[in-house]
């Protein structure tokens, strides 16, 4: 059984990151918790970095639905992800162990290309031609026809997601508490041919959305999940809804969403 004190450190292998880690460790041990080399011994999974690292651990580490994770900020700004600055591991040890931490749940996307296997992502996925010129999506909700987009692209955003590349295009930022997915066009062409609904549009958690994409050789689109490229030739279809998984964080009762929207935007 996993003890509930031990600690996985997820961070890049540069100089500056690898010398925190060991300084966090050394932290860690000071007050009763254990570092593990192996994520799957872990209770806890930190990252330490930006909000790409804390992203990049949760993929990493597959999504654990066993597990808490929390971000270790070394910038000068906490972001969405992070609540704890590098310079403050004693104010985040001294949380945990006074039960001034509340559990947070983020919700999380799962994509299927071409019926192949699901995958999921906590931000966004991203689906973008990539030559240079537009192409066509026929978008389906729930298997019947609702527009055909042409343009350069499209992001499916969770609630969380919604304040990252769906905000760039005009998207509204949702409440985490929500269950939906949001759908933001990049750069529609609106035509006599193609008609789109122009703005973005929000689909509850019981929806499923299908982009299909019409062979007029671009087939091979560029699609990414959060801050990581698919490299997938060949695309007939995307399949996307929201998750029964959930990411499960630390968070400080003090430092709600709306908080980190407020320090980050206003």
């Amino acid at each position: 059984m996993t003890s509930r004190n031990n600690i996985y450190l997820y961070t890049k292998n540069d100089t500056d990151s690898l010398r925190r880690k060991e300084l966090l460790q050394k932290v860690i041990h000071q007050h009763g918790f254990k570092a593990v080399d192996s994520f799957e011994e872990a209770s806890i999974i930190v990252s330490i970095g930006s909000d790409a690292t804390f992203l990049q651990a949760v993929r990493k580490t597959g999504f654990r639905q066993d597990t808490l994770y929390a971000g270790i900020s070394i910038t000068d700004s906490l972001n969405m992800y992070c609540d704890f600055f590098a310079d403050d591991i004693e104010k985040m040890a001294d949380a945990v162990q006074k039960d001034k931490i509340e559990v947070r749940k983020y919700p999380i996307l799962e994509v299927s290309v071409n019926k192949n296997p699901k995958f999921f992502c906590l931000n966004e996925f991203t689906i973008r031609s990539n030559v240079i010129k537009s192409f066509v999506l026929d978008i389906f909700i729930d298997q019947k026809h609702f527009e055909t987009f042409r343009g350069d692209g499209m992001v499916i955003s969770t609630p969380t997601g919604s304040s990252a590349y769906n905000k760039s295009l005009n998207g509204a930022v949702v409440d985490p508490l929500l269950q939906c997915i949001q759908v933001a066009e990049i750069a529609s062409m609106n035509s006599n041919e193609y008609r789109t609904l122009g703005s973005p549009f929000v689909l509850s958690s019981e929806r499923t959305l299908e982009l299909r994409l019409q062979q007029d050789w671009n087939d091979y689109p560029s699609m990414s999940t959060d801050n990581e490229a698919l490299s997938i030739q060949h695309v007939d279809t995307v399949t996307l809804s929201l998750s029964d998984r959930v990411v499960k964080t630390v968070k400080l009762k003090d430092n709600s969403y709306w908080d980190k929207v407020k320090r980050s935007f206003l």
